[in-house]
C-alpha cells in the first residue's frame, strides 16, 4: 500500500474543508508557499498529500487556510493511523484499503463511512507528522532551524509563524446533533454514538461517564433522604449507610469499567495497538525506518532516554520533593512563632499575625507549583518520548509526586 501513494489520484473536485490553519500576520510569501507545498505534495516527496485553499476573511486578511482531503486520501489515511472499523461479520478489525469492501456500510460513493471526527483526526495526524527532510531552516526565517526528522508544524508553532490549527465545525451536522441531544424536552439517554461521530471518542466517553454517574447516584440519593430529614441518635443506622455507600461505590466503578470497555470496543479504540502508534509531533531524532510499520520516522535510542530519566529527571524530582518538605518545615516554624508571639502580646496585631504564615505558605506553594509544572513539562519533553501516551504518563507521574 505504501508503494501506491505515488500514483494514486487523491485530488478532489468538490473541496470539503475540515481543518483551519491560521498563520501569523505578515508571514512571508516564500514561507507560505513552502508550507502549503509540503501540505499538498505527494507522500513520496515528504508531503501530506492534502488539499489547501486560502480563506479571505472580512477584513481582507489572507493568513487563514482551509485544509481538506479527497475521499480516497482519507481512506488511505484511515489505514495509516490504524482506525478500527466494524466488518460485515460484526467483528472489529483495523481498516485496510485493500479489504475495504469487507467493512460494514462501506461504498465507494459513501462519504459518511468515516465520521467527521475521524476525518479531522486523520488530517491532524498528517499535518503533525510533516517532517523536515533536507531543510536546514524554515524558508524566510533563518533563525527557525530545522534538521531531518524535525516536526515542521511544531517548529512553526514555537517560532510564532503558525498561530493555531483547529477543526472546522459543520453547521448542519451540529444543528442535527443539538436537536437530538438537548434541543427538545425529553427524558432519555444521550445520543453517544452521534456525539462520538462529531466530537470523537474522548468527548463521547466523557459525556457517557457523566450520564452513567448521574444515574448511579440516584439509589444513594434516595436512601440518603431519610438520613438528611431525620436526626437519628442511633448511630448504627449511619454505619449501615456508610457501608452501603462503600459497597455501592465499588459496584458502580466495576460496572463502569465494563460499560467503558463495551463502548471502546464498539467505537474501535479498544483494539488499537501501541506498537502501531505514530510518533508524537515533539519526538525528535534522525530519520530511520520503523521495523514494525516499515515507515520512515525519527529514531532515537531508548538507552539515551533512560539515562536522561534516571540520571537527570529522577534526581531533579527528588530534589524538588526535598525542597518542598523543607519549605513545609519552615512554615511550621513560622506558625509556631506566630502562635508564641500572640500568646505573649495578646493584641489585635498579634491576632492578625496568626494568618501571615498561612498566607505566605499559600503564595509560595502557588509559585512553586507553577515553576515545577514548567520544569516537569520541559524535562518530559527533553526525555524525548516517542509516544504521546508515554509522554503523558511520565508527565502525570512527575506532577503527582
Amino acid at each position: 500500500m505504501l508503494e501506491s501513494w505515488s500514483f494514486l489520484d487523491t485530488s478532489e473536485p468538490n473541496f470539503r474543508p475540515l481543518v483551519v490553519i491560521e498563520l501569523a500576520k505578515g508571514t512571508k510569501e516564500e514561507t507560505i508557499a513552502w508550507f502549503t507545498k509540503r501540505i499538498v505534495d505527494k507522500k513520496g516527496n515528504g508531503g501530506a498529500q492534502l488539499l489547501v485553499k486560502p480563506l479571505v476573511t472580512e477584513n481582507g486578511d489572507e493568513n487563514v487556510y482551509l485544509v481538506g482531503a479527497s475521499h480516497l486520501r482519507l481512506l488511505l489515511g484511515a489505514e495509516a493511523v490504524g482506525l478500527v472499523k466494524e466488518c460485515n461479520d460484526n467483528s472489529m478489525r483495523t481498516f485496510t484499503y485493500s479489504s475495504r469492501k469487507t467493512f460494514k456500510d462501506f461504498a465507494d460513493d459513501n462519504h459518511n463511512f468515516l465520521t467527521m471526527a475521524e476525518c479531522q483526526y486523520i488530517i491532524k495526524h498528517e499535518l503533525e507528522n510533516l517532517r523536515a527532510k533536507d531543510e536546514k531552516m524554515i524558508p524566510g526565517y533563518p533563525q527557525a532551524k530545522l534538521y531531518p526528522g524535525k516536526s515542521i508544524v511544531r517548529r512553526l508553532l514555537t517560532s510564532g509563524i503558525l498561530v493555531q490549527i483547529f477543526p472546522l465545525h459543520n453547521i448542519e451536522e451540529l444543528k442535527k446533533l443539538r436537536h437530538s441531544w438537548y434541543g427538545r424536552v425529553k427524558v432519555g439517554y444521550q445520543p453517544l454514538d452521534e456525539i462520538r461521530s462529531y466530537f470523537g471518542e474522548t468527548i463521547a466517553l466523557y459525556f457517557g461517564f457523566l450520564e452513567y454517574f448521574t444515574f448511579a447516584l440516584i439509589p444513594m440519593a434516595v436512601i440518603g433522604i431519610p438520613y438528611y430529614v431525620f436526626a437519628w441518635e442511633d448511630y448504627d443506622k449511619y454505619v449501615m449507610f456508610a457501608t452501603f455507600n462503600l459497597l455501592w461505590s465499588t459496584v458502580i466503578l466495576e460496572v463502569w469499567k465494563r460499560i467503558c470497555a463495551i463502548m471502546s470496543y464498539r467505537w474501535g479504540t479498544l483494539l488499537m495497538k501501541r506498537q502501531f502508534e505514530e510518533p508524537r509531533p515533539g519526538f525528535r531524532g534522525v530519520l530511520g525506518i520503523n521495523p514494525i510499520t516499515g515507515r520512515e520516522e525519527p529514531v532515537y535510542s531508548s538507552i539515551r532516554r533512560q539515562i536522561r530519566i534516571y540520571l537527570v529527571s529522577l534526581p531533579f524530582v527528588c530534589l524538588c520533593l526535598y525542597f518542598s518538605l523543607y519549605v513545609m518545615m519552615i512554615y511550621f516554624d513560622l506558625e509556631q512563632w506566630a502562635l508564641d508571639y500572640h500568646e505573649e502580646n495578646e493584641s489585635y496585631f498579634s491576632s492578625l499575625m496568626l494568618y501571615v504564615p498561612s498566607i505566605i505558605y499559600a503564595v509560595v506553594i502557588e509559585i512553586m507549583n507553577r515553576i515545577y509544572r514548567y520544569a516537569a513539562e520541559f524535562l518530559t519533553s527533553w526525555e524525548n518520548h516517542r509516544l504521546e501516551s508515554s509522554y503523558q504518563n511520565h508527565l502525570i507521574l512527575k506532577v503527582l509526586v
